[in-house]
């Protein structure tokens, strides 16, 4: 009889992972411009009082 050769398949998770790793650097990079705009605009207020 001949073999029949079975190749396991290759797991998925780690490509989860790096997706999701990935992603979560992305977003950071976003949320992390987002601050530094609001750092720079500040309300002063009036105190001169007559």
């Amino acid at each position: 009889m001949a073999e029949i050769k079975i190749e396991k398949k290759k797991p998925i998770w780690p490509w989860i992972a790096l997706i999701l790793i990935i992603g979560a650097l992305v977003c950071f990079m976003l949320v992390g411009d987002n601050d530094t705009q609001s750092e720079n605009t500040m309300e002063i207020e009036n105190t001169n009082v007559q």
